[in-house]
């Protein structure tokens, strides 16, 4: 008689569903196949996390909405955000894990065209990722795997909250300002371009 099919636990963790685990690599290092498939799930999300923000960045380069300040704190964003998918891949690369690349999906922020719901936007998805960073640091502590849940810890988790506090602080300042969800709020998001000193962070 066969053993049973270990069971999942309900995860809201971006798995890889076509992952090719590497189980057969010669410089594969105690890495487990399933925080392997989990940290190439989490891999992809960081990289389309990053092609939303340069979305959101070119709506401000827009000659009808025009806020460079804010277009270049979305870019540096994206950038930060990138940098991070690329930790993580070459941290995948280290373990001896594989990184399966998938088609890259439509950023989803097409109506957005103003301020305040693009800060909110990018507030929905860092506390997401927020999210997605303890369930997978949580997955390598439950696999015996220290060195993950560090890393994860050190590399994600921590510049995360930093973020949110400064993502927290833009969107008071810009309700404050009169910045509102359509376009009419032009000279609270005016004010909040030329004034925010976090948006040249």
């Amino acid at each position: 008689m066969a053993e049973p099919a270990e069971k999942r636990l309900k995860s809201s963790l971006p798995l890889c569903k076509a992952h090719r685990s590497s189980t057969s690599s010669r410089v594969r290092q105690n890495l487990q196949a399933g925080v392997e498939e989990a940290l190439c799930g989490v891999s992809s999300m960081l990289w389309d996390g990053a092609y939303r923000l340069q979305a959101l960045a070119s709506v401000f380069e827009r000659d009808d909405i025009a806020l460079p300040r804010v277009a270049s704190f979305f870019h540096q964003e994206a950038l930060k955000q990138e940098e991070e998918a690329e930790a993580m891949l070459d941290y995948l690369a280290k373990r001896g894990g594989n990184f399966c690349s998938k088609d890259v999906q439509k950023p989803g922020c097409e109506a957005v065209c103003a301020v305040l719901p693009a800060l909110e936007l990018f507030l929905l998805q860092l506390k997401e990722e927020v999210d997605v960073m303890v369930e997978l640091n949580q997955l390598a502590r439950h696999n015996g795997d220290p060195n993950t849940a560090s890393f994860v810890k050190s590399h994600f988790l921590g510049p995360r909250v930093n973020r949110l506090k400064l993502l927290g602080d833009l969107l008071t300042s810009a309700r404050r300002v009169g910045c509102t969800n359509d376009q009419s709020g032009g000279f609270g998001e005016y004010m909040l371009n030329e004034l925010q000193e976090e948006l040249s962070g």
